[in-house]
């Protein structure tokens, strides 16, 4: 019959400006016949899809949707394609003319019509818009979509993604082929991969989602006829045509495909939000240490819920590393050997690979209690680190004594008599010694063991507490980069839980069980007498439903408090939920400033509140909120 095609769609693992290892990954994968670049027509900058065949230019597509919310600015680079279903004369440079030949090439919102079928592109966030190209294009003919991706992972996310191309497949009939970027790029998001195709309205070929391969094409062989059967029972009328089609001397089918099997539907699986932090930030820590050329990573553990989790999510990536080189991946095991270089060396165990590339450190005061000491040790012991113990009370009474020396007075804390001004300075000097000695020992600590390299500081706030600012500013938050700034509390202690019985680190157990502390206040009796949650007035899951209604629905102090009186009306009354809408409020806009320094971190939740790229926003606020809190204020006594 001739009706059969293999389509592919891939995911590539591209860095910004590395113009060599993109195209030597373009040409490995033998996607050559779509490229997606920046091209100037009319003076105008647009961001293009350049569809060609045998060396010959088709197409170019200039996107006619940006991407220009939350973590995109595309606007600030590229000027949107106004002209609907018009095509312009587009002059090729000359370099480009001595490849192809040709002196010109049709640029603009076209399809392309082949002998067999009618092929249609969407670009990236086409795909999310109200009116996607291919709602017209489907109902003017076009049989097979294409769409090349750069959507980065969130949790939870993944399904979206997938109901997006079901939908548009399953109202007009079609093939659709999306391509989505894989890795870091450099930034601050991690592209997911998931390349896909579906046929009306079922998916038939699945890419991974999290993978250290930098390619993977996904391919599927499907038959146009399905397409024109579904459509036969749904189109009731002849369309006009609305396209300017070019024509293509080319079949993608065949004359002779009758025993060519076709893939059938298939179920898509889903990863878990747990196994999503599992396997995301440790993919997009491994593309930052591989590219940095640094030789490892270095954490100061607590022995705390947070900085655990990014001692799980490193152990995470030591993993997936000793799978990929046990499954005959060449390249990795390239990158891990340039990375603790040694050319010869082959990793067998996730805890052997983890004491080279991964050091840890406990960072032990007068105020740390026995408890927080031996929880660190026992992680690092079961992951495999190199773990060491600093005491920092000698750095910490030096930098007293010189304010000593110069003022005549020694700070006390509260519990000694001291003002609330001595007990946070005091609390903020032993937290941000810790940042200095993180520094000094990830600079020197392989210096000192005869080896050479240096290694990138990890941090470990959780969103929670950078949308509160319950952190020092330039203390162990301030890191080269964070795998979970961008990740809540919830989230956190839900992960460990998973860890616990994935990689069987039964130290975890004595973590979650131990309430949150900062430890930088004196010890009762030898045990913790200060917990975050108390610090901030709120608990954790309470922190996460306000993150949510502060960024995603936007809420200021009165909204927030007019959602959270019937969210919380079974536990709270209207009085107790205004104080803690004005406490949030109030520690919101006090330490909003730290957003501006706060570490580069792996976006992960729609409620970040990254201020670099994703949450823009003053840090200079009117901390009292008169008037909001007034309309609150009313409200209250409305109840009463």
């Amino acid at each position: 019959m001739g009706r059969k095609v293999t389509v592919a769609a891939c995911s590539l693992n591209q860095w910004a400006l590395d113009f060599e290892g993109n195209s030597e990954r373009i040409l490995r994968s033998k996607w050559n016949r779509l490229l997606q670049k920046p091209i100037m027509h009319h003076n105008t900058r647009y961001n293009c899809r350049v569809l060609f065949l045998n060396r010959k230019i088709l197409l170019i597509r200039p996107k006619m949707i940006m991407a220009n919310s939350g973590n995109y600015r595309e606007l600030r680079w590229f000027s949107p394609w106004n002209q609907l279903r018009q095509v312009e004369e587009y002059f090729l440079p000359r370099m480009i003319q001595e490849i192809t030949g040709q002196d010109s090439v049709p640029f603009g919102f076209c399809v392309l019509s082949t002998k067999d079928t009618c092929i249609g592109s969407e670009i990236c966030a086409e795909l999310w818009n109200p009116s996607s190209p291919h709602i017209q294009m489907g109902l003017d003919g076009v049989e097979i979509f294409t769409n090349s991706s750069a959507s980065h992972h969130e949790l939870r996310k993944a399904d979206q993604r997938i109901n997006l191309i079901k939908s548009a497949t399953t109202k007009s009939g079609g093939i659709y082929l999306y391509a989505n970027q894989r890795g870091c790029d450099g930034d601050r998001v991690y592209y997911d991969g998931c390349s896909m195709v579906a046929i009306n309205g079922d998916i038939v070929a699945q890419g991974a989602q999290f993978s250290l391969n930098d390619l993977e094409v996904t391919t599927a062989t499907l038959d146009l006829e399905d397409v024109r059967s579904y459509r036969g029972e749904l189109y009731q009328s002849h369309m006009v045509r609305e396209h300017p089609l070019i024509k293509v001397d080319f079949s993608l089918s065949s004359g002779d495909d009758v025993y060519l099997p076709t893939q059938q539907p298939i179920k898509w699986h889903f990863h878990t939000p747990e196994e999503e932090i599992s396997l995301g930030p440790a993919c997009w820590l491994w593309d930052y240490l591989r590219r940095s050329g640094q030789a490892g990573f270095l954490l100061p553990l607590s022995g705390g819920v947070d900085s655990s989790s990014t001692a799980c999510i490193v152990h995470s990536m030591c993993v997936l590393l000793c799978q990929a080189v046990e499954d005959g991946n060449s390249s990795v095991l390239e990158d891990v050997r340039r990375v603790v270089g040694d050319d010869s060396y082959l990793p067998q165990q996730p805890k052997e690979l983890c004491g080279r590339i991964f050091t840890t450190c406990y960072m032990g005061s007068e105020n740390s209690s026995e408890d927080t000491c031996s929880r660190a040790r026992d992680l690092a012991r079961q992951i495999g680190s190199t773990h060491m113990n600093i005491n920092i009370d000698m750095a910490v009474k030096g930098i007293l004594g010189i304010f000593s020396v110069v003022t005549g007075r020694w700070p006390q804390f509260r519990v000694n008599g001291g003002s609330l001004r001595e007990n946070l300075a005091l609390q903020n000097v032993q937290a941000r010694v810790r940042m200095v000695l993180a520094y000094l020992f990830a600079q020197l600590s392989l210096w000192a063991r005869g080896k050479p390299g240096g290694l990138l500081v990890l941090g470990s706030s959780n969103v929670d507490e950078s949308l509160t600012g319950y952190f020092t500013k330039y203390d162990c938050s301030s890191a080269d980069i964070n795998p979970i700034g961008g990740i809540s509390k919830t989230d956190l202690k839900s992960f460990l839980l998973y860890c616990i019985e994935k990689f069987q680190l039964t130290a975890l157990r004595h973590i979650l069980a131990a309430p949150p502390t900062a430890e930088l206040e004196p010890l009762t009796d030898g045990q913790v007498s200060q917990t975050d949650e108390a610090d901030m007035g709120m608990t954790y899951s309470e922190l996460s439903v306000i993150g949510r209604l502060r960024k995603i629905s936007k809420c200021g102090p009165f909204s927030m408090f007019c959602k959270l009186i019937h969210m919380w009306k079974d536990a709270l009354s209207p009085t107790e939920v205004a104080q803690k809408v004005k406490h949030f409020f109030r520690m919101y806009s006090v330490n909003r400033h730290k957003m501006t320094t706060v570490t580069p971190s792996y976006h992960a939740d729609s409620y970040s509140p990254d201020d670099n790229r994703y949450d823009i926003r003053p840090f200079l606020y009117n901390t009292r909120w008169t008037w909001q809190f007034r309309c609150i204020d009313k409200q209250v006594a409305s109840y009463h």
